[in-house]
């Protein structure tokens, strides 16, 4: 073989090899993202061929698809959408999914691991794949009134049981009609997302799980278990001047209710919601101890609900001023909604910490159970012990505290008001979190725009009535 000839040859070889592992590639190693990729379209035809499971609260489907002629042959419905678009997210040709739609679009489509028997079976049959059902923990009572309380204000609830981890309302307002983004009308489907997306109160965003805000003093049932923890007890005597002056700035804390003294229990200090006792307290443990217990409750770290949800954030390599500020929720301190009931939700399990789930079951169109989600330990933030006091202390705040909104005659209730001050030209956040002993319920409320004076905003008198009307709705 002559030199031309031979190069040719290697030249060729080398190209089919490289061809050969570019096809290697995409169909070993790029497929998921490929078969993922909104912008394909044959995927796209190939899902809306195909009848997707539904989504169940009990029994009934609050998202189905309905047979149709036509290119698509299914179209996904949600009855009383607007109900439970924070749960269902949404389920679009030209705009992917979110929700549930999105964390277990696998499992509806009929293409996850699990089903890899049935869609032999269907394809040997010549029948058309089906998709599994999945049932959620979901309440209906509890879920129509969290929307019902949260009103037209941009918010979020959530309820959970404390003992099971198990979900009973979840609710980001404003809510939104998913149906105008199901349409297989493309047009139309198109016109509503650039109305939703460019809507001021921005109602495609999930408040409940996917942002993050300042807590305000809601974060103080965290300094406080610290302070348990570190050996203190609710009788402890902590300093609560009219005004502390933060070490090494010019600075200073104030106080925006009555401590009852300068020198009050740390039981007082958290039914008064006393800033500067609180930020004297954080002052003593440090940052470290702070920091530990904040991300034992679960900041800093991955969130595992099985939904999409934010990571709430606690800084790190604080100073002692700023060690202060965070104590009550300020500073850098970032929360999700999700986050601070789960801090609730622990202290009311003796110190337990349940992981958040939506989801029981997910079944096929025989009935049989593909997986199920059951009761699953998280850890322990902080000892039985320190739980029990700090039960106390949440109860005597509701009783006799800024809590005293969110009595609910016959209840026994716990919990702690927030109002975060985040910039000068918009009003406070509002928060409230608690629980119940029956019963065993966590909820949280949290209110961003009340669209009141900004005087009047208060986790007490905006966000505790959602608080009770949830309970209400639970009893």
């Amino acid at each position: 073989m002559n030199g031309p000839i031979r190069k040719v040859t290697v030249f060729v070889a080398l190209m089919m090899a490289a061809l050969l592992l570019n096809l290697t590639q995409i169909s070993v190693v790029q497929t998921e993202a490929l078969n993922a990729e909104q912008r394909n379209r044959r995927i796209m035809d190939a899902e809306f061929a195909q009848p997707r499971g539904a989504i169940l609260v009990g029994n009934q489907p609050i998202a189905q698809s309905v047979p149709r002629s036509g290119r698509f042959p299914f179209v996904r419905t949600y009855p009383d959408g607007e109900l439970w678009s924070t749960v269902t997210g949404w389920y679009s040709y030209d705009y992917a999914r979110s929700g549930l739609e999105a964390s277990y679009t696998e499992e509806m489509a009929g293409t996850s691991s699990e089903q890899s028997v049935e869609r032999v079976i269907d394809l040997l049959s010549g029948r058309r794949t089906q998709g599994a059902n999945i049932s959620t923990t979901l309440n209906a009572r509890a879920q129509a009134a969290a929307v019902r309380a949260l009103g037209n204000q941009r918010g979020a609830a959530i309820a959970m049981d404390y003992e099971t981890g198990e979900i009973l309302a979840l609710v980001s307002t404003p809510t939104y009609d998913p149906n105008r983004l199901a349409t297989v009308d493309l047009d139309a489907e198109r016109a509503a997302w650039a109305e939703l997306i460019d809507a001021e109160d921005e109602p495609l965003k999930n408040r409940a799980t996917r942002e993050v805000y300042p807590p305000g003093s809601t974060f103080k049932l965290i300094t406080a278990a610290a302070a348990l923890e570190d050996g203190l007890v609710p009788s402890s005597e902590l300093d609560a001047p009219a005004s502390l002056r933060l070490p090494n700035s010019s600075r200073s804390m104030g106080n925006s209710t009555n401590c009852g003294g300068e020198t009050v229990t740390l039981e007082q200090a958290l039914k008064t919601s006393c800033n500067t006792a609180f930020g004297s307290l954080a002052i003593s443990l440090g940052p470290d101890k702070l920091q530990a217990m904040a991300e034992a409750f679960g900041f800093n770290s991955e969130p595992t609900i099985d939904i999409g949800a934010a990571e709430s954030r606690f800084p790190t390599e604080l100073d002692l001023a700023q060690t202060a500020l965070s104590a009550i929720g300020q500073y850098d301190v970032a929360a999700s909604p999700l986050q601070m009931l789960q801090v609730a939700a622990a202290i009311a399990n003796d110190g337990v910490l349940m992981r958040p789930h939506l989801v029981n079951t997910v079944t096929s169109e025989d009935l049989t159970v593909l997986s199920a989600q059951g009761p699953e330990r998280l850890g322990s933030p902080i000892s039985a012990s320190s739980a029990e006091l700090l039960q106390q202390m949440m109860v005597a705040t509701v009783e006799d505290g800024t809590g005293r909104p969110a009595r609910v005659d016959g209840l026994v209730v716990g919990g702690k008001t927030g109002t975060a001050q985040t910039a000068p030209d918009r009003p406070p956040y509002a928060w409230f979190v608690g629980y119940a002993e029956d019963p065993k319920v966590a909820v949280v409320a949290f209110v961003e725009d009340a669209d009141v004076a900004r005087d009047d905003i208060s986790g007490g008198r905006v966000a505790a009535p959602i608080f009770t009307a949830i309970l209400e709705a639970l009893r």
